[in-house]
């Protein structure tokens, strides 16, 4: 009896939750109804990779230990789980396979709870860059940092451009179809650590490492952004998912790496990271938001800024050379450092003249908010004779 009035207790909570208000008391038939709880989202949500597939989509690589059916087996909720691998938000509005409907069709005017993780497959701009930065990290065996050289600010400009207005219209299509529900969006749990990764584990050069954790960043705080932006609960896990990325030890790590990882979906959660998921969902759906409209979880965190050279102009017979350049950050300052010279203030465009001839080296690193870009933009030039 204990343990069945705790179970309805919660319930009811929940469903307070889920419904905007809160309910001074009442019996325990008033949670008899379970949740209406439709999951919604990419392969993140679905757990592709994790045994064993849900048999009615196979397509999907839906498990049947995702964090949707952990969560709803937590709080007795009616589940609808349409999540599906390699989704993205036009599949909310379209079918992703034949013979499936968009997932916005599963929402229902009384839907009472939505989840999702939705938004790294938009464009392909995240697991591209996962795929360009694993094989430029293999040609350079692991050193230097070749894919922030190629791609800079590319990836990013995408998430801001593309990637973050998709995901207001996707969330604002969510409300619209169950205006009555509890919606929330989860972050993606973090894939690298911030610095040194674990090559060839992570096939990442140690210089694209913090490179590719920025690009999670700025993905994380689009999602985070679109939820603010159309009333929607965000569940952060920056916080809780720090020191579980792919290159920590089974039982530690949420993400499966690329190498030696038990999961045969590469870069994706475990069962672990699923369960945690779940776990860090439950925690902030049971706090009763103040209005319809709930507020952000946590406040906007600070960004590393990457620095980009845009434009550089060497004339070697004149021994001058001339670099433009930018951050990610809005408002950055930054230092520069020809050859061995320790970095100084700078602005963009820098200049130097008289140059000795050989070659040269130009660095030029951006600082935002006391968040300085460990991995200096560079470029390397010669002065005649």
């Amino acid at each position: 009896m204990k343990f069945r009035s705790r179970r309805v207790a919660g319930l009811i909570a929940l469903v307070a939750a889920c419904s905007g208000f809160v309910l001074a008391s009442g019996p325990a038939n008033a949670a008899s109804t379970p949740v209406k709880y439709v999951a919604l989202g990419d392969s993140y949500s679905a757990a592709s990779g994790v045994l064993p597939v849900d048999p009615t989509a196979p397509q999907c690589l839906r498990s049947t230990q995702n964090y949707p059916q952990v969560l709803a087996k937590k709080i007795g909720a009616k589940l609808d789980d349409v999540t599906c691998g390699a989704a993205d938000t036009t599949h909310f509005f379209k079918p992703q396979y034949p013979g499936m409907k968009p997932q916005l069709d599963a929402l229902k005017p009384d839907t009472e709870l939505v989840t999702m993780t939705i938004g790294g497959n938009d464009s392909g701009v995240f697991i591209n860059a996962i795929l360009y930065c694993g094989s430029s990290g293999l040609s350079t065996l692991g050193t230097g940092s070749p894919c922030k050289d190629k791609y800079g600010s590319s990836f990013e400009d995408t998430i801001r451009n593309t990637t973050y207005p998709s995901l207001v219209k996707a969330l604002d299509a969510v409300r619209k179809k169950s205006p009555k529900a509890r919606v929330a969006i989860l972050s993606y749990p973090w894939i690298t650590p911030k610095t040194g990764g674990c090559f060839p584990t992570m096939p990442i050069a140690t210089g694209d490492v913090p490179y590719l954790r920025l690009l999670q960043t700025t993905l994380n705080d689009a999602v985070r952004r679109a939820a603010s932006a159309t009333g929607v609960t965000f569940v952060n896990l920056n916080g809780v998912s720090e020191g579980h990325d792919a290159c920590k030890p089974i039982g530690t790590r949420w993400v499966e790496p690329v190498l030696a990882g038990t999961n045969p979906v590469i870069v994706h959660p475990n069962a672990l990271g699923e369960a945690k998921m779940a776990e860090q969902t439950e925690k902030v759906l049971s706090k009763v938001p103040e209005s319809p409209r709930p507020t952000v979880e946590s406040p906007k965190p600070k960004v590393v800024p990457q620095t980009r050279i845009r434009k550089s102009v060497v004339k070697r017979a004149k021994r001058k050379a001339k670099f433009r350049f930018k951050s990610s950050v809005a408002g950055s300052r930054f230092r520069c450092s020809l050859d061995r010279r320790p970095f100084r203030k700078c602005k963009s465009p820098r200049a130097y003249r008289h140059l000795k001839s050989g070659k040269h080296r130009f660095r030029v690193k951006a600082t935002s908010a006391g968040k300085t870009d460990p991995t200096p933009a560079k470029k390397r030039f010669r002065i005649r004779r």
